[in-house]
């Protein structure tokens, strides 16, 4: 019945098949900190499935001290990893997490041909490096830390931190416009 379509035609197909992977610590202290608004995934979910086709959902947080947002996350089939903070910290725990489970998807997962970075701050750039080493596209959503930084780098990166945060409606359609017209590509 398929035997029309060759095999090629998947490999071929343009769509961005794209893994989106969320520092949740990072991006939410990030939006309350600088909008004093609540983190909206949804908001950054719509404007990334506007560049292509999300295949996986990825968020790294302590999530017994996250309250109501494991469920918002998990209304949006985001799977989430727990995050043990130890007693004497664990500043970077979620980042190298975050950047081994991004890798590893590159490597094991060849359909994937793009991944986005939601995060408060520059930690992850050589991860972004890395992954465009291996022929990915790569955004970034987060904070004015996280972008500057990436601006220094490429000329092309954009902070979207009003499209992470609760807007109300007219705010976030603007929001989702911006993205939509200039997404943080790297």
């Amino acid at each position: 019945m398929h035997d029309h379509i060759s095999q090629d035609h998947f490999v071929t197909d343009p769509r961005l098949k794209i893994a989106v992977f969320v520092d949740f610590d990072n991006i939410e202290i990030g939006v309350k900190s600088t909008l004093n608004q609540s983190f909206d995934i949804g908001v950054v979910l719509e404007a990334i499935k506007e560049r292509g086709e999300v295949v996986t959902k990825v968020a790294y947080s302590d999530w017994k001290r996250a309250g109501d947002y494991s469920r918002q996350l998990s209304q949006h089939a985001i799977r989430m990893v727990q995050r043990n903070l130890t007693p004497g910290g664990d500043k970077n725990g979620a980042d190298i997490n975050l950047a081994l489970d991004a890798l590893e998807m590159a490597f094991t997962h060849d359909h994937i041909n793009a991944f986005v970075i939601v995060g408060g701050d520059s930690d992850f750039m050589t991860l972004v490096e890395k992954l465009k080493q291996y022929d990915k596209k790569v955004f970034v959503v987060g904070g004015a830390t996280a972008t500057s930084s990436s601006r220094t780098r490429t000329s092309s990166a954009r902070g979207v931190e009003r499209a992470a945060g609760r807007a109300g409606p007219r705010r976030a359609r603007a929001a989702r416009r911006s993205i939509s017209r200039r997404p943080c590509l790297l």
